[in-house]
C-alpha cells in the first residue's frame, strides 16, 4: 500500500529481559507461571504481557528460544503468537564481529528490520552494537540494554514507550 506507515519493531530477547538471572537471588516466583519442565519459566512475571501489548509497536521474538517462545512464554504473558526472528547460519563475519565486540544478533536484526525503525531489548548490547547500527541502519533505532539480574523494569518500559511514541 503506498503511503502506509508501518509501526516500529520491538526485538525482544527472553533470557535477561523476561527471565532474570545472574544475580544473588532469590528470584521472585510467579505461581502458575508454568514451570512445566523448565523452572526458569516461574521467574516470568505475567504482568509483562499487558505492558508489552500496550507498547505502540510490533513485538518480535529475538531470542534463541525461537518458536519455543510462542509455545512456552507467550501463553504465560497472555500474548498471541509473535513473529520470531529466524537466525541465519553462522557466517564468516561472526569471528571478526566477536573480536570487535559486536553481538552476533546485531547484523541479522538490522537486516530483518529492513529499514524500519526498531528498538532492541537485550541484556548483552554494547557500545559496539550501537555504533554499528548507527552506521548501517537508515532508520531510528534504540538499543536498550536490560540488567539481566532484574529483567525489564518500570524504567525500561517508560524509556521504550517514550521512544516508540516519537514520530518516525
Amino acid at each position: 500500500m503506498t503511503g502506509s506507515v508501518r509501526s516500529a519493531l520491538l526485538f525482544l530477547d527472553v533470557d535477561g529481559p523476561l527471565i532474570p538471572f545472574g544475580g544473588e537471588g532469590p528470584y521472585p516466583v510467579f505461581p502458575g507461571a508454568g514451570a512445566e519442565g523448565n523452572p526458569l519459566l516461574s521467574r516470568i512475571d505475567p504482568r509483562h504481557g499487558p505492558r508489552l501489548a500496550a507498547l505502540p509497536c510490533e513485538v518480535v521474538w529475538a531470542t534463541t528460544w525461537m518458536d519455543a517462545a510462542n509455545l512456552c512464554i507467550a501463553p504465560l504473558l497472555g500474548l498471541p503468537p509473535l513473529t520470531v526472528v529466524d537466525w541465519p547460519e553462522p557466517s564468516d563475519d561472526e569471528e571478526p564481529d566477536a573480536y570487535d565486540g559486536l553481538h552476533w544478533k546485531t547484523r541479522p536484526l538490522v537486516a530483518w528490520a529492513g529499514g524500519r525503525p526498531f528498538a532492541w531489548v537485550d541484556d548483552e548490547i554494547t557500545g559496539a552494537d550501537r555504533s554499528w547500527v548507527a552506521a548501517h541502519h537508515p532508520a531510528p533505532a534504540l538499543l536498550h540494554r536490560v540488567d539481566p539480574r532484574v529483567g525489564l523494569t518500570d524504567g525500561d518500559y517508560a524509556a521504550l514507550d517514550s521512544w516508540l511514541r516519537q514520530p518516525f
